[in-house]
């Protein structure tokens, strides 16, 4: 291989990734894919001893975005040398370690926004600049003063330089792109998009936040290790993450990072791996710098969730309750830990308004345990060609109809797909919970057995079962003993195998804990039912409306009838927590966050998902995220696991 040319390719890609992310405000590639080119670069540069001069691997930041004012950084920002391999990540550290072998590390999450500073004087806010390369940066005052969490003025009245991280909360991003036609990306881009747009009304519409982490400049106080800079931004108002922690031994650097990599996904920032830093000054002064990296300080980034793919073709899938959703055929990407050819986008309404299309390259998101879904069009090609939303369903072959922004089959009680969506529903495990009933078991329920409706499967005998396909004795007697071993489901779990529409897991514990017999909500009113709290008119309605249908009340009793008995709620409500809300942030050393919801929704409490002023209490596990910030700031009462096991004890 020419390996000059091959350089020149990839410098000819980065800039022109460059020129689209950072003065067009359009990426046209996810960042772990820039950083492959990048990598590649790098190790050709490295592998070869030859460097071109315009090597983007030579430079310390971004361009600079020609239409803001630009000004000279007043100390240099370096960006941070980073590690993917924890094997890499000792070598640094031991490194360090065979040099100063009584190091303290800082170790914090890496924020993934853009980075900004700014200026006091006086103690008032003066101007806020992006990093831009390093050197030279873009004033960006006017945008980052939109930005609600940041102090105006300070305590500390000399001259000092902040430096943050601006974000835009994964929950804000959700609830912008519900009230706005043209959707944001991801989060970053977000964020780095109303920072570097000219219009600051624009920046706040975004509501978006920061984080504080370093003090790059200060006139005067005496500042000697990353701990007491923290101390000094909290001091002075500025909003710093509770996550930052003092360590020393590489073993707990490990397992904080594997901590963290298995929580992200249930922190509202978006995070894309950890920063170590010595946290003595005196010994990072004697380190000091390379010429883009500091070498007291490293970054060390998790597997990339986020990456861009090709859309090949999209299928239209049927649910249980006749929706049609697209699923997306993508080229094979391996993304956190999975080979991804599937990804989903919502409904039609989400292809247009995302502008996908078949041959478009887009960016595609892998959280934890959660189907991948498509974010945005990275960009078109010459082949793109448009989406067209079928007229009749893939599965019956009936009329579709269109129901706001969602499609739908009609043919409700003959439609294959519905039909097994429904029982598959039925067994799964937050209803009745049937163990090794799979999709691909109710299939073959479904073709050779005849099954149509979740009742038949009480009458399913064992020797029936041992016609299909590997079935021997063994899954025969397992899987015929699990369909009669769930005859007594709890209410609520009951009332949600039922799958009437705009019924979830926490809806139905709500109506269970109400009601308390399934007969008492059977025969509620529609007043009754909308008056339970979180009910509103459109579930209540749905509740009305299945009952309401003869062949559900049929179906019901059939169940009845081969001996299935939802067990009543016997809990009064008249527990410890009656009456409380709780909301729970971090990991617990001895309860999942099912377990604990259970504990205090069986003594009357409530469980909710975010923070606000009708909260009473936020348990707070380790590794806690933005709920805690909100809860402090609203004066919410604060437990850890031990106050929360003392008191149900």
């Amino acid at each position: 291989m020419d390996y000059k040319k091959r350089m020149r390719e990839l410098i000819e890609q980065i800039n022109e990734h460059n020129y689209n992310y950072y003065i067009l405000d359009n990426p046209t590639i996810s960042d772990a894919d820039y950083d492959k080119l990048l990598d590649e670069l790098m190790k050709l540069e490295k592998d070869n001893n030859f460097v071109f001069d315009d090597s983007p691997s030579q430079r310390v930041g971004a361009e600079v975005n020609s239409n803001f004012e630009k000004e000279p950084h007043l100390v240099p920002l370096y960006s941070l040398d980073k590690r993917q391999k924890i094997d890499e990540l000792k070598a640094w550290y031991d490194d360090i370690m065979s040099k100063y072998p009584n190091t303290k590390f800082s170790f914090e999450y890496k924020f993934d926004g853009l980075t900004i500073t700014i200026l006091y004087e006086n103690g008032v806010f003066q101007k806020a600049m992006t990093r831009g390369n390093g050197v030279i940066g873009e004033v960006v005052t006017n945008q980052v003063k939109t930005i609600k969490s940041i102090p105006l003025s300070i305590p500390y009245k000399k001259k000092v330089i902040v430096q943050g991280e601006a974000i835009m909360l994964k929950s804000e991003l959700e609830r912008y792109n519900k009230k706005n036609a043209e959707p944001l990306k991801n989060v970053r881009n977000a964020a780095a998009g109303a920072i570097r747009n000219l219009n600051p009304q624009v920046t706040k519409e975004r509501n978006l936040d920061m984080y504080f982490y370093a003090v790059p400049y200060i006139e005067t106080e005496d500042i000697n290790s990353q701990e007491e800079v923290f101390q000094f931004l909290k001091e002075n108002k500025f909003k710093v993450h509770s996550f930052n922690k003092i360590v020393t031994k590489f073993e707990e650097i490990t397992e904080l990072i594997n901590k963290v990599d298995k929580e992200k996904e249930k922190i509202d920032i978006l995070i894309d791996g950890v920063v170590l830093k010595i946290n003595e000054f005196k010994t990072c002064e004697e380190l000091g710098y390379t010429s883009r990296f500091p070498k007291f300080a490293i970054a060390y980034k998790f597997a990339p969730q986020e990456l861009t793919s090709k859309v090949l073709d999209v299928k239209f899938q049927v649910g249980r309750t006749g929706k049609i959703t697209p699923l997306a055929i993508i080229e094979p990407i391996f993304l956190s830990g999975a080979t991804i050819q599937r990804a989903t986008l919502n409904n039609y309404s989400d292809i247009m308004r995302k502008k996908v299309k078949i041959n478009s390259y887009v960016y595609v998101r892998r959280s934890n345990e959660v189907i991948p879904e498509i974010m945005g069009v990275a960009r078109d090609t010459e082949d793109s060609r448009d989406i067209i939303l079928p007229t009749v369903c893939p599965s019956c072959g009936q009329p579709l109809k269109q129901e706001d922004i969602e499609t739908f089959c009609t043919n409700y009680w003959g439609c294959p797909a519905q039909i097994q969506k429904r029982i598959v529903h039925f067994c799964s495990k937050d209803a009745m919970n049937i163990e090794g009933v799979s999709d691909k078991t109710i299939d073959s329920f479904y073709t050779k057995l005849k099954i149509r409706y979740p009742y038949q499967l009480y009458d399913l005998s064992k020797e029936e079962l041992l016609t299909l396909d590997k079935f021997k004795d063994k899954k025969t007697d397992n899987i015929y003993d699990n369909i009669q071993n769930s005859k007594n489901p709890t209410l609520d779990k009951f009332i949600y195998a039922l799958g009437i529409k705009n019924i979830g897991k926490k809806t139905a514990k709500d109506l269970a804990r109400h009601f308390k017999t399934f007969e008492n909500f059977k025969n509620a009113s529609f007043e009754e039912l909308n008056s339970v709290t979180d009910i509103a008119e459109i579930i209540a309605q749905c509740i009305i409306d299945y009952f309401a249908d003869s062949k559900n009340i049929e179906l019901i009793d059939k169940l009845f009838e081969r001996g299935v008995l939802p067990q009543n709620n016997t809990n009064d409500g008249k527990g410890i927590f009656e009456g409380k809300t709780f909301v729970l942030t971090g990991t617990l050393d001895n309860f999942t966050r099912e377990e604990a919801t259970l504990e205090i929704e069986s003594r009357g409490g409530k469980v909710t998902s975010s923070v606000s002023k009708n909260t009473d209490y936020l348990l707070a596990g380790e590794s806690v995220g933005s709920k805690y910030d909100k809860a402090v700031a609203l004066g919410i009462k604060i437990l850890n696991e031990k106050d929360f096991v003392d008191m149900i004890n």
